[in-house]
This record gives C-alpha cells, structure tokens and sequence, in this order.
C-alpha cells in the first residue's frame, strides 16, 4: 500500500468512525498510531535524506526554515524536528531500533543526548554495551526505567577525580518559547558556572516579609526566578555587554501608541481608522522581538522608566519618520526621586533604589506629566503589583505617595503612608 493509499484509509476511518462497533474503533485507533510512527520516522529519514545530501529548497537557509514556510508546522516544531533527525542520523543504532517501532522518538532522543555526553569517566570501549544496555531499556515504554538505566551508567562510571579542563565544552543552556508567550530554561553547566549563578542568585533570593509582615509566600523556586529577573536587569542596567546591532542590551518593547493610551475614554471612530489601524485595533498587545506578545498592562508599567525612540507609521504600518530618542525619567529628576523616597515607597518594604522604578501615578501616555508631584519610587515587584492589583497610589498635598489599599483590604480604602513616614490609619 502506498502513502497516498495510507493516508486516504485514514481520512475514510476519521469521516466513518462513528459506525464502528467498539472492538473496530479500537483496533482502527492501534492501526492509526502505528501508521502516525512509520510516517514520523519516514518524515526523520527524508529530512536527514535532504541534510545530508545538501538539497535545502532554493532561498531557505535549513529543511526547518522551509518547513516552517511549506507546512502547518511552525518555526520552533520544525527546528526540533530536523535536530531530532539528525540526531538519529548520527546513531544508527538508534534510528534502527525507533524504525522498527521498538522505541519511541522520546526514549530516542535521551539515548542519543547520553551517548553524546557520556560520563567523563567512561571509557570509549563501553559506549556499544552502554548503548545496547540503553535501547533494551527503553523498549520498556514507561520513561522511568531508561531514567534508571541511565542513572546507573553514570553511578558505574562516576569518579572522585576532580572534572576535566574540557568539562566546560559540555556546558549547555537553553531558553524555548512557549506557545503561551512564556519561556522555559533548561541547562547544564560546570561547577564554576554553576557557583557563580548561585552567588549572583543568593543575595537577591532570601525570603522577605510582604508589607504586612508576614512570612515570605513565594515558594525558593518563586525567590530564584525573581532573583534571576534582578540579575538580568541590573545588568541590562548597567549597559556593559557586548553591541549588538550597533546597540547596548536592553528590552525592547513595541506597541502602537493607540494601544498605549488608556481606552476608559472614547475610542478613536471606525472613519478615522486607517488600514493599518484596523488591522491591530483588537489586538491591544506590545511586541518583543524574542518572545512575541506582551499584555498593554505589562507595557505600561515598563513604559513608566524607560528609553523612548517614538517611529511615527502611515496608514499600512510603514515607517515614515523616526523622532528623538529620549529618557522618560532623567537622571536628574531620578536623583530627585530618591531623595524624596529614599528607596521603594511602598508601606513596609523600604528596598534600595538601584531595585526601583520611577512609577507614573498618572501614566505620561494619559498625559501624566513626568515630574516629581507625578511620581513614585517603586521596587520591580510593588510595581508590578501597582499595575496589576486593586491598590493605587496617589500623591498627596504633603507632596509625598500615599497608598491606597484595595477594597478586599480595607472597604473604605483610606489612604496609607508612604514607608517610613508614620502608621497606617486602617488596616
């Protein structure tokens, strides 16, 4: 039978299955996951086919990047695939086993990422008996047992000799985004590394007590992940990496200055909206060139302390003049800042100033002025929260922040001061 005969007997189960009985619906679901294997691992054998002979489509640069283009695939799935197969390409052994239906592609690829990096103490004679050893245990389908058979080769072959100079060139890290805008890490890296991570993460991890003094709530995961986020912005701060682009790290975020605004008001009319307007008038989302979609919400509260470049659009999106880069809060109204707040303003956290934002009480996209009766200083995480939650915050006739509890707090939201500056009237 060939493919097209393949796929067409699938597509005739699929329109026609509600008239099997139950032992039919059965043995056709078997009969589909066998023919979904075969054709996955036809799928691998022609990408490594082209690969290896070079036979990349004319104008794309890899089999991934013209997948992507060719079929319902998207870029991260098609670069998964053809590492995937060429991985397999390189394993014979492998390959055989998972197109004979003995192994999943999953089990597969463990083996594959063992066999790669092998323990440093296991001699090259082994690996055949070590791979063997391996694809037996994966043949028992459950995921665990090839953990175990994996874990076991490296107890058998691990040594108390201290790791070899080369031990770095086994270092891997990687950052995958997630179809829901999210981003997964992943790495293994060596012990000098690892220590200087764990030394960059541990002052900026120690539980702390929220502003009612209660125990830390995040979870060590939670303190880490946070921690992490102050590391990358301290040193996107400071600017000290390499050019890229002709520009100094940072985040870049783009979003129509539509979008920006606050819309509790009039929208702009359906007549006056130009194409390319109409086009994202729905969507009222930011944009950052390595992970995609970011919330207005998010974008807001980045846009309250950042480094404006304002591109002016015509009405199909294209660019028709780019305006003065400018700093929203400058360094001499930021020095004023702290001055007045000392660090973050928020009732019962007090943090320094080198982890704070100049927050907009009324956001400079509404017409906030930037100026200091128009800000308040604020830790990353009371920033979000002021941005995300029911509390608010308001600068009073003392010409300081008063803070606003929502009303799940406190049903008459009477105004708390800002830290260090007296008690709060209720609670």
């Amino acid at each position: 039978m060939g493919l097209g005969e393949i796929l067409e007997e699938i597509r005739s189960v699929s329109r026609e299955s509600w008239q099997l009985t139950d032992d039919a619906l059965a043995s056709s679901l078997i009969d589909v996951c066998s023919a979904i294997h075969g054709l996955e691992a036809l799928r691998y054998r022609l990408i490594s086919d082209m690969n290896e002979r070079g036979a990349v489509p004319s104008g794309y640069t890899s089999v991934a990047a013209w997948l992507a283009c060719s079929t319902s695939l998207n870029t991260r799935e098609a670069v998964r695939i053809e590492r995937r197969a060429d991985a397999l390409r390189s394993s014979p052994e492998v390959r055989a086993a998972y197109e004979a239906d003995d192994i999943c592609a999953d089990h597969a690829a463990m083996i594959i990422s063992f066999m790669e990096r092998p323990p440093a103490a296991m001699p090259a004679e082994a690996a055949p008996a070590a791979l063997k050893f391996l694809v037996d245990a994966a043949k028992d389908r459950d995921t665990r047992v090839l953990r175990g058979a994996i874990a076991k080769l490296k107890q058998v072959f691990e040594t108390d000799d201290p790791p070899p100079a080369e031990d770095v060139d086994r270092n891997e890290f990687f950052a995958s985004p997630t179809s829901n805008g999210r981003v997964v890490l992943k790495g293994d890296v060596d012990a000098e590394t690892g220590e200087m991570l764990l030394s960059a993460l541990s002052p900026l991890s120690k539980p702390r007590p929220d502003s009612d003094a209660e125990p830390d709530r995040r979870t060590p995961a939670q303190r880490r992940a946070d921690a992490l986020t102050e590391v990358l912005r301290r040193y996107h701060d400071a600017a000290s990496g390499p050019d890229e682009g002709n520009e100094r790290p940072h985040l870049h975020v783009h979003i129509n200055a539509h979008d920006l605004v606050d819309k509790s008001g009039s929208e702009k009319p359906a007549a006056d909206r130009g194409a390319y307007d109409e086009m994202f008038a729905a969507t009222d989302v930011g944009w950052t060139p390595w992970t995609g979609p970011l919330s207005v919400d998010t974008v807001r509260r980045l846009a309250c302390d950042c480094t404006l470049s304002p591109i002016l659009l015509d009405e199909n999106g294209t660019p028709i003049d780019l305006g003065r880069t400018t700093k929203v809060i400058s360094r001499k109204l930021r020095r004023a800042l702290v001055a007045r707040d000392h660090g973050c303003a928020f009732p019962g956290c007090g943090r320094p100033p080198s982890w704070c934002d100049g927050h907009h009480v009324k956001h400079w996209a509404d017409g906030g002025p930037t100026d200091l009766d128009n800000l308040v200083l604020l830790c990353r995480f009371h920033h979000r929260m002021i941005h995300h939650s029911g509390w608010d915050v308001i600068i009073g006739d003392d010409r300081h922040p008063w803070f606003i509890p929502p009303v799940q707090r406190d049903r008459f939201r009477e105004p708390i001061p800002a830290n260090n500056r007296g008690t709060p009237v209720r609670v």
